[in-house]
């Protein structure tokens, strides 16, 4: 009878297969691959969804949680691929001499502006919500070209209209400005019910994401 008790540890046990060191580097090399290209989003995310901001001095808005997907082909007007702010107000309401309206599409564009070199990263969009004519002066200052807003309608459907209406206005929050990922998924508000927000806030608010999110295109 063969005594086993003495062989060498360091011998494998019989029929497990030997895992040469050059097959353990490349598996390491491979998943810390996998970490860095997956870091930017993940950290991200965490930053936002576990780490919350709790009303701290430098920020403004509201995180949605879970996110709050845009109805898929309700707009003409795709808003996939950017950050976005967007805003909903009627043209009537919107007229030279109203603070309340003119003041928030100021203030959108001046905090793209304020992100410098990322803010191809942002598209502003005003939703008018009825069927008024905008202003000439308000249309000519917040343009595509001069402001980076592009104006479009509530739909002319019914039942997309009404199906954007319940989204807006969710958590009753339908006045606010409203942040959308490139994914089109609102996951930030900014509440108007008292005013613009405060510029530096909200300044803060979008440059902390945009620095630790690298998704959403400049062009």
């Amino acid at each position: 009878m063969t005594d086993n008790t003495n062989l060498d540890p360091l011998i494998p046990a019989a029929g497990k297969p030997k895992i040469d060191a050059a097959t353990k580097r490349g598996r390491i090399q491979m998943i810390l691959l996998l970490l860095i290209c997956a870091s930017p989003v993940i950290a991200s995310y965490f930053t936002f969804y576990v780490i919350k901001p709790q009303g701290g001095k430098t920020n403004v808005g509201e995180l949605v949680t879970p996110v709050q997907s845009l109805p898929a082909d309700i707009l003409d007007t795709s808003l996939q691929g950017k950050w976005t702010l967007l805003v909903a107000r009627p043209a009537a309401n919107c007229q030279v001499g109203n603070d309340e309206c003119v003041s928030i599409l100021y203030l959108m564009r001046q905090v793209r502006v304020a992100m410098g070199k990322e803010s191809q990263r942002v598209q502003l969009v005003w939703l008018v919500t009825d069927q008024a004519p905008i202003h000439p002066d308000v249309l000519k200052a917040y343009d595509k070209e001069v402001a980076g807003f592009s104006i479009i309608r509530m739909p002319q459907d019914k039942a997309k209209a009404e199906k954007l209406n319940q989204w807006l206005n969710l958590d009753q929050a339908g006045s606010a400005i409203h942040l959308l990922d490139p994914r089109s998924d609102r996951m930030m508000r900014f509440d108007t019910t008292k005013g613009a927000p405060d510029f530096k806030k909200f300044s803060k608010d979008l440059e902390k994401l945009l620095k630790w999110n690298a998704i959403g295109k400049a062009s």
